[in-house]
């Protein structure tokens, strides 16, 4: 074992050293530290021989062959027996780099601390004083590339499961009486009037942190329930909207104002806003204006976007009987991207159909931009991957319906700007793949109407308005923008993060403006 646990200490020191002559900051960033830490104390010492921290508590999930069956959320969260175990595993770092990876700044050792006492009210306090939607981000936010990526944990085995807990504590708040509710810090109202466009993460953010500095917000959103993309655009089974809904209650009783059916740029315009008195308006509007691959046959009958699957079944329950929205059956279906959106319409259409279910994507496995728990549960449920193939026609019958889709194998060449090698395609591998419905989820881009509708906006070349990425201002004075609506369709948590910026440049543009 001492052997072993040598052995181990020679390559985490290594790693450590790598690190360190890699970082600009010559003192000690904290791998040092912990590598005294290991040397030191006979416990930690104890868990590096048996291998007993080095990974992550496992998270109970459904059955795959019950869950694709059904739009149950798919996995079912830490007891608080896990929870307090993986709490455990923090090293409690002298600088937390976890921290410097969120694009909220959450206090991550603080709260897991916290939950490592069985304090879960605490964590919670601690987690929402930059967070305003800690049950979605701990579900739905891409941790394993941000603040775990930055974990010394990960060094040597998994990193802690930081966004595990965060959804444990967040699940945990929620099931509270309000009695046993610790109420937000919120200051005292200072007289000034906000206007936020849309309530999706980065407009509901936005608002609940100038709610907290004591601003009268008042959230306008153009659907009939609140939560924008996390409403409509993520499934049932990935992110209950139960939860979305518990959040934006909790947003309402902190004093944050929400008016539904309300489309800026038809209801009102941004212009009419400041008259009634707004002193500055943030546009969260996001992304939801669906991007084509503009090849022949994309008209047929059976050529959907992924927004329309994903809002139909999604927002207006087509999955439920006792919903009237409408949906044709699927037997095979295609669909085409690789990304978040595409796993989340092809497990959809894997509960809608009773046939195959197909990814069809232009690069390889190692290539998929989607998150790696989305593919292995797409893999789970029985998705299937026809990788290195790129759509080229879509097939259809005389009466004009989806017959299935002509792809072109691909070979991987050069890397693109991006990094990712460029996709070749291979001369005479053309094949048709049949399927009766067709999925296009290759991105999304903003909406026009406002930037129609709003003299002094600058648009950028893909169709978003043009900010300072530093302030979220725009070129006209008191409007201010983030999220999808600035960047084009990206990660629920920069937006957040757009969101956390927005408002923080709204105080100050007011506080200065009334001086």
């Amino acid at each position: 074992m001492a052997e072993g646990y040598n052995g181990y200490l020679a390559d985490t020191r290594k790693e450590v050293e790598r690190v360190c002559a890699a970082c600009e900051n010559k003192s000690c960033n904290g791998a040092c530290e912990i590598t005294k830490r290991i040397s030191n104390f006979p416990g930690l010492m104890a868990d590096v021989i048996s291998e007993k921290k080095l990974f992550k508590h496992p998270m109970p999930e459904q059955d795959p062959i019950e869950r694709a069956k059904n739009f149950d959320e798919v996995t079912l969260g830490y007891t608080a027996e896990m929870a307090i175990e993986e709490a455990k595993r923090c090293l409690n770092c002298p600088n937390p780099r976890c921290r410097t990876g969120c694009p909220v700044s959450v206090r991550i050792p603080e709260f897991i601390a916290k939950v490592a006492k069985g304090d879960f009210e605490g964590a919670y306090t601690v987690i929402t004083s930059t967070n305003s939607l800690p049950a979605v981000c701990g579900r739905v936010c891409p941790q394993e590339k941000q603040c775990e990526s930055k974990c010394v944990r990960g060094l040597k085995g998994e990193s802690v499961a930081i966004g595990r807990l965060e959804r444990f504590v967040a699940d945990y708040h929620n099931t509270l009486s309000e009695e046993q509710k610790t109420p937000p810090a919120i200051l005292p109202p200072n007289g000034h009037k906000v206007a936020v466009i849309g309530s999706g993460p980065s407009g509901l953010t936005c608002a609940g942190d100038l709610c907290k500095m004591g601003y009268d917000v008042t959230v306008f959103e153009a659907f009939h329930k609140s939560g924008g993309v996390l409403v409509y655009g993520i499934p049932q089974f990935r992110l209950p909207k139960e939860i979305v809904q518990l959040e934006v209650e909790n947003l309402k009783k902190m004093g944050v104002n929400i008016v539904n059916n309300a489309i800026i740029g038809k209801s009102i315009t941004v212009d009419e806003l400041f008259e009634d008195g707004y002193e500055a308006v943030y546009i969260g509007s996001g992304a939801g204006l669906p991007q084509f691959l503009h090849i022949p046959g994309e008209n047929l009958m059976g050529v959907y976007s992924a927004n329309e699957i994903l809002t139909r079944t999604n927002l207006m329950k087509a999955y439920r009987a006792d919903y009237d929205t409408p949906l044709k059956h699927f037997h095979n279906v295609a669909v085409v991207g690789g990304g978040n959106v595409a796993m989340d319409a092809a497990r959809v259409a894997k509960r809608l159909s009773d046939g195959h279910v197909y990814i069809t994507y232009r690069r390889g496995i190692d290539e998929l931009p989607a998150r790696k728990e989305e593919v292995e549960h797409a893999k789970e449920e029985g998705v299937e991957f026809a990788l290195l193939n790129n759509p080229v026609s879509v097939v259809g019958n005389d009466d004009g319906f989806v017959t299935g889709i002509e792809l072109v194998k691909q070979e991987l060449g050069e890397p693109d700007e991006k990094g990712r090698r460029s996709p070749v395609p291979v001369e005479g591998s053309n094949w048709v793949l049949p399927c009766d419905a067709v999925i296009i989820a290759i991105g999304t881009s903003p909406n026009p109407l406002i930037k129609n509708t709003t003299e002094g906006l600058t648009i950028t070349r893909k169709g978003g308005i043009e900010t300072d990425p530093e302030t979220g201002k725009t070129s006209r004075e008191g409007v201010f923008c983030g999220g999808d609506a600035a960047t084009g369709s990206a990660t629920v948590i920069l937006a957040m993060g757009a969101g956390k910026i927005g408002a923080k440049s709204i105080d100050e543009y007011i506080k200065a403006k009334n001086k």
